[in-house]
C-alpha cells in the first residue's frame, strides 16, 4: 500500500513482517475513514462530528456482534478481527477517534501543552499500536515511541503551512506567537512572513527536532526489519526538519519536496544512525 496524506503510517511495507500486515492495514483503514470524516470535503463541522460520532457507535456494536453501518461494515468487520485476535488496546483507536474529532472546526492552541495533547492522540496512539504488535511494553521504549509519533506529527504541522492557513487551520501555539511578536490571525489571513515568523519557525523547529533525536535510540531497540523501517522514519523527519530551515521562512508559504538525492541522503543516514545517533 502506498501513504498518500496519512504521513505517520508507515502502512504494510515490504519491511513489515506478513503477520502483522493484516493488523498494521485494518488500524491504518480505521484511521484513514476516520480522518476523512473529519478532513475532506466541505461539510460543516456539526456533520463531521456526527459521522465521527456515528462511526465509532457502528464500531462498538460490531464489538457487541451486533448489525453495523453498511457504509464501514467491511471495514470494521476488519478491524475488530484484528483487535481481538491481537488484542489490540481499544483505547488506543479511542484516542484517535477524539483526535479526528477535535479537529473538526480547525481550533486553535493556545500552548505547546495543548498541541501536546492533541498529538498524544492523533499520532502517538500509532506508534504504540505498533509496539504493541511487536510485544514492546518497555516504558522506556514507549517513551521513545511517543517523542518519535509526537515530532512526526509537528512536522507535518511546520511543512504543511501553505496548505492549512488558507483553509483557516493553525497549530502555531498563542504563547509561540506572542513571544516572538507574531501575530498569528494577520499570518492567516495572508500577511507575508519576515524576520519574526522565521525566528518563531526556528524555535519550533528546535523543539520539534530535540523531541525527535530524543526518541531516535528506539531505533536500537527494536529487532530486525522493524527497526530499520523506524530509521528511515526518523532520518526522514530529520531531512525534512532541515529542508524547512533551509527554506524558512519561505515555507509558511511553499510546501517543501523531497527529491531522489534527498532520499539517498535519507537511506544512508539510516545506514550510519549507529554511529550518528546516541
Amino acid at each position: 500500500m502506498s501513504v498518500d496524506h496519512y504521513e505517520n503510517f508507515p502502512v504494510a511495507s515490504w519491511l513489515c513482517p506478513p503477520a502483522l500486515r493484516p493488523p498494521i492495514t485494518a488500524i491504518y483503514h480505521f484511521a484513514r475513514t476516520a480522518d476523512d470524516l473529519a478532513d475532506e470535503g466541505s461539510a460543516p463541522p456539526e456533520q463531521r462530528r456526527a459521522w465521527l460520532q456515528q462511526l465509532r457507535d457502528s464500531w462498538h456494536a460490531h464489538l457487541r456482534g451486533e448489525p453495523a453501518d453498511p457504509r464501514w461494515a467491511a471495514m470494521l468487520a476488519t478491524l475488530v478481527r484484528e483487535q481481538r485476535r491481537h488484542a489490540l488496546p481499544q483505547t488506543l483507536l479511542e484516542d484517535l477517534l477524539d483526535a479526528f474529532r477535535q479537529d473538526c472546526g480547525n481550533p486553535l492552541y493556545d500552548s505547546r501543552d495543548q498541541l501536546l495533547d492533541y498529538c498524544r492522540r492523533s499520532a502517538n496512539p500509532i506508534g504504540r499500536l505498533l509496539l504493541h504488535l511487536y510485544h514492546v511494553d518497555e516504558p522506556k521504549a514507549l517513551q521513545r515511541s511517543d517523542d518519535i509519533c509526537t515530532a512526526l506529527q509537528l512536522i507535518n504541522f511546520w511543512q504543511d503551512f501553505s496548505v492549512d492557513h488558507p483553509r483557516g487551520r493553525c497549530y502555531l501555539p498563542a504563547e509561540d506567537c506572542a513571544r516572538h511578536g507574531v501575530d498569528r490571525a494577520a499570518l492567516l489571513a495572508g500577511r507575508v512572513p519576515g524576520r519574526t515568523e522565521a525566528a518563531l519557525l526556528t524555535d519550533l523547529l528546535d523543539w520539534t527536532e530535540g523531541l525527535m533525536r530524543r526518541g531516535a535510540p528506539l531505533v536500537h531497540q527494536l529487532p530486525g526489519r522493524v527497526g530499520w523501517e523506524l530509521r528511515a522514519v526518523v532520518q526522514g523527519g530529520l531531512h525534512v526538519l532541515a529542508t524547512i530551515r533551509r527554506m524558512n521562512p519561505h515555507s509558511f508559504q511553499t510546501r517543501p519536496q523531497l527529491r531522489g538525492a534527498d532520499w539517498l541522503a535519507i537511506g544512508w543516514a539510516a545506514l550510519c544512525m549507529r554511529r550518528t545517533v546516541s
